[in-house]
């Protein structure tokens, strides 16, 4: 069985059509993940926190594409399977996901694709990730969950996987 690590972003606080939460819908969803496969966590966390309310975040992030400040990227060394899980801005992948994939080796790695989201599906994000996780094999067929139904995700995810 390969061994597996979960790379995730998600945000709680006041969130798209779900209001206030107290864990966001990615980390719902990729403790799913963890549950039905036994694979590692790992949290990509920003330096600095995003504000509690939703417009203000989004102003935020905007600011963040491109080069959004990470505490630390994780260690894929180790890991033959890597589940890529953010939630949707703007059509792809959060701007902290980006930084924390960019400039890793994923040569001979598969990587799968999970996104939350109220609308947007998959968005961009796979294309996005086949492009920043250079040698890696993108399985194309993500899982896409509405931020609304992560809590109600869990056959979903288990189907899926």
């Amino acid at each position: 069985m390969p061994k597996s690590l979960i790379v995730y972003f998600s945000r709680a606080d006041e969130n798209y059509s779900v209001g206030y939460i107290e864990k966001g819908n990615t980390e719902v969803v990729a403790e799913y993940v963890h549950e039905l496969t036994g694979a590692d966590m790992f949290k990509v966390e920003p330096t600095v926190p995003y504000a509690a309310d939703y417009r203000t975040c989004i102003q935020e992030a905007k600011q963040r594409v491109g080069n959004a400040p990470i505490k630390a990227k994780p260690d894929i060394s180790g890991y033959d399977a890597i589940y890529v899980m953010t939630p949707i801005y703007w059509g792809t992948l959060a701007p902290e996901m980006e930084t924390a994939l960019t400039g890793l080796d994923f040569t001979g790695k598969t990587v799968r694709v999970v996104t939350t989201h109220e609308g947007s599906g998959l968005g961009n994000v796979v294309a996005d990730v086949s492009r920043i996780c250079k040698g890696a094999e993108v399985d194309r067929n993500g899982l896409a969950i509405r931020g609304s139904q992560a809590k109600s995700s869990k056959r979903k995810v288990e189907k899926w996987l």
